[in-house]
């Protein structure tokens, strides 16, 4: 229940989050463009393609946000189930053949004339409001493991089964590291969540032996000069690419490894152009951004006035900061190739949609921080006292 005086303040939200936000989708437009012209060019007819596309999602994605900012994360906990439940259903349909459309060997997107959806993107965040919700309502039974743990490790296999189907290794890895951050955070027992790893590094390593292209992507990060021209070729080229970029890059637009040498310049391993064109000063500004992000993600979240704000925050937090550090690890070859994409800066509508509208939730939640609180209430303070010069006078 809000107080008195809570009604009467306006929603004052972090600016750090939404400039970073802002920027970055900024960034991406940009280095979409760049990475995409000459390929969109040569093989659609129009080397504006690609950026026409990112930017529709980038207003879409501008309307996503500034809703959830409007009707509030509070709002979230009520559709926590429906939303799963779309989620689960969506992540059921891609597999469908004749619904879900095969790219590259994976069924992952459901297309719609003029556009697509990839439902393991929205799963993310329902999987993250979910989880918020359901450790908010039995913090205090958190630490039982057949109420705090066992049915949260359930659904989690679910969602984790159905994205392996398509197959979606990396959207895998992402729901299980979301769901071990929320679950420590709320206080489970470390000993559940180690013995729970243990018990999945046999699964874990079938998966990997079992796939032939996944033993290739194993041997490409051990070596991938070993097999330049084959399995290691595209995190060959992506180190090639960030290396000859030096201090300050070629310049925007200069970079040479997106004339058809990089494989997915503009989504996976747009990170690569962006060291190539604009140098270890564009990778540090871009590393600052995602920190600024994840700071401040944090500190709202630490300072929520409420559990649910608190573990949404943190998991929407969580996702953007473990998308972004694992697809710039795999662009500099220090973890294993993933189909992850650059949070707001790779080229993909429905990520860029869903990414924003989360980080209007995570806005939402930054509205609520304590921190903005006591900002907002001397603003009002300092505002009535303008408007009333001879208050505290005596008469």
């Amino acid at each position: 229940m809000k107080t008195d005086t809570q009604r009467a303040l306006p929603l004052t939200y972090d600016p750090w989050i939404l400039a970073a936000v802002l920027i970055l989708t900024g960034l991406g437009l940009v280095m979409v463009y760049s990475a995409s012209a000459v390929t969109a060019q040569e093989k659609l007819g129009d080397g504006f393609h690609f950026l026409k596309r990112q930017g529709i999602a980038a207003c879409i994605g501008l309307f996503a946000m500034a809703t959830a900012m409007k009707l509030g994360y509070r709002r979230m906990a009520r559709l926590a189930w429906p939303l799963l439940l779309v989620a689960i259903v969506l992540l059921i349909a891609v597999l469908i053949p004749g619904v879900g459309t095969v790219v590259n060997g994976a069924r992952r997107w459901i297309r719609f004339p003029g556009v697509s959806i990839q439902p393991a993107e929205i799963a993310k965040v329902c999987w993250a409001i979910y989880l918020a919700y359901s450790l908010a309502k039995k913090q205090d039974k958190v630490t039982h493991f057949s109420i705090g743990f066992l049915p949260h490790l359930a659904l989690g296999g679910v969602l984790v089964l159905l994205c392996m189907a398509e197959p979606d290794f990396g959207s895998s890895v992402a729901l299980l590291f979301l769901m071990f951050v929320l679950l420590f955070a709320s206080g489970t027992k470390l000993s559940y969540l180690v013995g729970t790893v243990l018990m999945s590094l046999p699964f874990a390593y079938h998966a990997i032996a079992s796939s032939p292209y996944r033993l290739k992507r194993i041997t490409a990060f051990l070596d991938p000069w070993a097999n330049r021209q084959g399995s290691g070729y595209q995190v060959a080229e992506s180190l090639m690419s960030i290396g000859s970029g030096g201090i300050t890059g070629l310049g925007l637009g200069d970079g040479r490894q997106k004339l058809f040498f990089l494989p997915e310049a503009h989504t996976d391993f747009i990170f690569s152009i962006i060291g190539e064109e604009l140098g270890l000063i564009g990778v540090a500004g871009l590393v600052l951004l995602y920190g600024v992000l994840i700071w401040r993600g944090i500190r709202a979240s630490l300072n929520a006035s409420e559990t649910f704000g608190s573990y949404l925050g943190l998991g929407i937090t969580s996702l953007i900061a473990f998308q972004a550090i694992t697809n710039m690890a795999v662009a500099m070859g220090l973890v294993p190739t993933k189909g992850l994409t650059l949070p707001f800066v790779s080229y993909g509508g429905c990520s860029l949609i869903v990414m924003m509208g989360a980080a209007g939730l995570l806005l939402s939640v930054s509205s609520t921080s304590e921190g903005v609180r006591r900002r907002a209430v001397a603003q009002k303070t300092r505002t009535a006292t303008r408007e009333t010069p001879l208050a505290g006078l005596p008469a």
